[in-house]
């Protein structure tokens, strides 16, 4: 997947090797009909990646079509360096939102294995929101920073009837405490430059749910670079819910693999800032681009990238403890 940046089977098959036939090399398909291949496994091999220390994470979904067939995935994951590495996941056999129980079974799914003492917290758009599932969150321990609909409505007002004066640019929040789903919690809103209303129920301080909520983007550049910018996921055959569910794991594995090398390689040789300040590339690109030159070009250099890939992410905000020169 990586050398071949899809996950389209006609794709995949001319980099394996050997000297079968191309037909029989495109058979490669039937690894997302593995049943060893679970949830368990995949979230085993994604966690001793994660730093020390607690963990913001993020909850959405991804949605594309397949001819007439929606896929639809709803995504749990963790905050780390720019992007949110998916840790737990399911395919809906629905198109649009999902429902409470569904986002309930799999926080408790990656409770079991990270309890909520790791979790700095939640942060998630306003399709998240609802009295059963505000309560559920609370009574796990999980602090909690959902963007809230403008009709909400808050101590008899509705949202937009608290903020409606709100310039771009501007800041506000309800002085005290207030209900939100029944459940008491600060409320804080700012209208953004195109004029679109935000307004966050927050269990964190003013300033930090601003910090935190922007982070909740990292999970959208995610699905990005597991998309269109990368993998090319959308190109994918596979409908059957179980299946799509194995090829994501497979997906994010070849994808964190990108990510966990760019990280590293970042530190020693920092990517290239252009003139209006944006960089170059994603940390992922960089990544890719790097494991595709060593596994194509530099063999001998393969045991110091494996050496990285077994390696957890730094403490978010800190160095590598090894720089590598090029």
């Amino acid at each position: 997947m990586i050398m071949a940046q899809s996950v389209n089977h006609r794709d995949l098959g001319p980099h394996l090797p050997g000297t079968s036939s191309p037909e029989a090399k495109r058979r490669v398909e039937r690894a997302v009909h593995d049943e060893q291949l679970t949830a368990q496994v995949f979230l085993a091999l994604l966690l001793v990646h994660l730093p020390p220390g607690k963990i913001l994470m993020s909850v959405d979904r991804t949605t594309w079509e397949h001819g007439d067939a929606p896929l639809n995935l709803l995504v749990l994951g963790a905050v780390v360096h720019g992007f949110t590495i998916p840790l737990v996941w399911v395919a809906l056999d629905h198109t649009g939102n999902s429902d409470t129980r569904a986002r309930m079974w799999l926080v408790l799914r990656l409770l079991e294995a990270l309890p909520a003492r790791r979790w700095k917290g939640l942060v998630a758009d306003r399709e998240f929101i609802g009295a059963e599932w505000f309560r559920f969150l609370r009574r796990k321990g999980i602090r909690r920073a959902i963007r809230i609909r403008k009709d909400t409505v808050l101590d008899e007002l509705s949202a937009d009837e608290w903020f409606g004066e709100l310039q771009p640019g501007q800041f506000r929040m309800i002085a005290e405490r207030t209900t939100v789903f029944g459940e008491s919690m600060r409320v804080v809103a700012t209208r953004s430059p195109a004029g679109d209303l935000v307004i966050i129920a927050t269990d964190f301080h003013v300033w930090e749910t601003w910090q935190l909520y922007k982070l909740r983007w990292t999970i959208e550049s995610t699905f990005g670079s597991q998309k269109s910018r990368g993998f090319d996921l959308e190109r994918t055959g596979v409908t059957d819910p179980r299946r799509l569910e194995r090829l994501f794991g497979l997906v994010t594995l070849a994808w964190l693999a990108c990510l966990r090398v760019g990280v590293w390689r970042h530190e020693a040789k920092p990517i290239r800032v252009l003139a209006h300040g944006r960089k170059a590339m994603s940390v992922v690109r960089y990544g890719s681009e790097e494991l595709r030159h060593v596994l194509r070009w530099v063999p001998k250099r393969i045991s110091e990238i494996l050496h990285v890939l077994i390696c957890p992410f730094p403490a978010l905000g800190q160095p590598e403890t090894e720089v590598v020169s090029y």
